[in-house]
């Protein structure tokens, strides 16, 4: 394939590419993004292979056909909940490939620069590496703690912060001498120092964000994976690796400023590490007795909201773990057939990752237009008749506005409180992943319906009759 067809194919990548992060900005034009996505990734892969610089395809077709079946396999095996450490877990790939795709090029001696050209190659594999080992470290510790391998607990170690910036003052300098080493032996010594400090690096940062704040970790992770995968670009002259690198890394980057301020958070700080770390003297931690539960069942909970003319559903990750998506979709059908007016509220860091809870009630076929952000439905609450919280915790926590010395303080929440009744589906009367107790459960007008969340809301569709 000659240069001008792959630089063609590259071209028409990068459109589609773009379209499909256009197309997943909205969910009824989710399902053609990712078809965008798709064939412009076939499309650059294949424009890739048939290079003509490109050969040893026995080695390139087997290590692709491997990939692919561990990536089907995985895909087909993992579980809706499983996704947020799925994703940690891709991130570091990414990263992994950066350090290695940068030492490989480093290492290559077939092409030989000088002056100004040895610099800047130089300093892109620095770079490359350096943002590769952060991301591959920093997204197996989100892995661990998505999954419960590590706790959610942060890490707070003594001068934090100033051993940071020690480790960045560090790389800078060893960045310099990488840069003006005159042989491959005395750049190699500051290149492995600097990529052990980073891996470290990346370890200390996510360790030392609290589990509370993981979904923008994800974001930020996203967004280092992009940056790693643009200087593999630059490394490798590959002008649509760089494209899809900086899409991916400026989207991230984005989407992490979008969750901090979802959440009342300052995005330097997620940069910085010890994000999430405050700690809390108040009651919402335990201590104070806040009153006593009121349970209720699945057949009372079916004659509140059947008399009811407004019904706001809160689904949460405790939705996700039982499954409950499609009887959930049931059970709004009924209602609504019924004459009940049913809307969702989805808060921007409901469930673990980005996204989570829309994805959920796409795949149960909710239509869009019940389906509302946060900041669309709040101002409803004082309206409404009944809302019913699914699995959620920290999102419909009154802490976030009652008490500033919450580690949850300031961060917006769903003020559900304000409606005439509440029914919380949990299972036990356990913190959520913020490890915060949460006053709503205690409040007058609130009742709490035990159980697993699929299994309790089965039980009010029989009831409903």
């Amino acid at each position: 394939m000659s240069e001008g067809i792959t630089t063609a194919c590259y071209i028409v990548a990068s459109i589609l590419f773009i379209l499909s992060l256009g197309g997943l900005s909205d969910q009824e034009k989710a399902r053609r993004g990712n078809i965008y996505g798709i064939i412009g990734m076939l499309l650059a892969v294949g424009a890739t292979l048939f290079n003509a610089s490109v050969g040893n395809y026995g080695i390139i077709i087997t290590v692709v056909i491997v990939g692919a079946v561990i990536g089907a396999v995985l895909a087909a095996r993992v579980k809706m909940t499983a996704m947020p450490e799925l994703i940690a877990m891709l991130h570091s790939f990414v990263g992994l490939a950066a350090v290695l795709v940068g030492y490989a090029t480093f290492l290559d001696t077939s092409h030989v620069f000088s002056g100004a050209e040895k610099t800047i190659h130089h300093a892109e594999i620095y770079l490359g590496i350096l943002i590769g080992a952060v991301t591959f470290t920093g997204s197996v510790v989100a892995f661990g703690k998505l999954s419960g391998k590590i706790g959610g607990t942060p890490l707070l170690l003594p001068a934090r912060h100033l051993l940071n910036i020690v480790i960045l003052i560090a790389c800078i300098i060893l960045g310099r001498m990488f840069v003006n080493a005159e042989s491959i032996d005395a750049a190699m010594m500051p290149l492995t120092i600097m990529t052990i400090l980073a891996l470290l690096f990346g370890i200390h940062m996510v360790a030392a964000i609290g589990g509370a704040d993981m979904p923008v970790v994800i974001s930020m992770l996203n967004s280092y994976s992009g940056w790693a995968a643009a200087a593999t670009g630059f490394m490798l002259s590959n002008d649509l690796l760089i494209i899809t690198g900086a899409l991916v890394g400026s989207s991230g980057a984005i989407l992490s400023i979008i969750m901090c301020r979802a959440m009342n958070r300052k995005f330097i700080n997620v940069i910085l590490g010890g994000f999430g770390t405050k700690k809390s003297s108040s009651s919402s931690v335990g201590g104070t007795d806040q009153g006593e539960a009121v349970a209720i069942t699945s057949a009372e909970t079916a004659e509140l909201i059947k008399n009811a003319t407004s019904l706001v559903i809160v689904p949460g990750y405790g939705m996700a773990v039982a499954q409950a998506q499609q009887s959930v979709a049931a059970m709004s059908q009924k209602l609504r057939d019924q004459g009940v007016n049913v809307r969702f509220a989805i808060h921007p860091v409901a469930g673990r990752m980005p996204g989570h809870m829309n994805v959920l009630l796409a795949e149960a076929k909710l239509p869009y237009d019940i389906v509302f952000e946060m900041d669309e439905i709040n101002d409803d609450f004082p309206q409404t008749d009944v809302v019913m919280v699914i699995g959620a915790n920290d999102i419909v926590n009154p802490s976030a506005d009652d008490e500033p010395d919450s580690p949850i303080a300031g961060m917006p929440v769903l003020q559900v409180w304000n409606a005439r009744d509440v029914i919380v589906l949990k299972r036990s009367m356990a913190t959520g992943y913020a490890g915060v107790e949460n006053p709503l459960f205690f409040k007058e007008n609130t009742r709490m319906l035990f159980g697993d969340a699929k299994t309790s809301i089965d039980g009010v569709i029989h009831s409903l009759g």
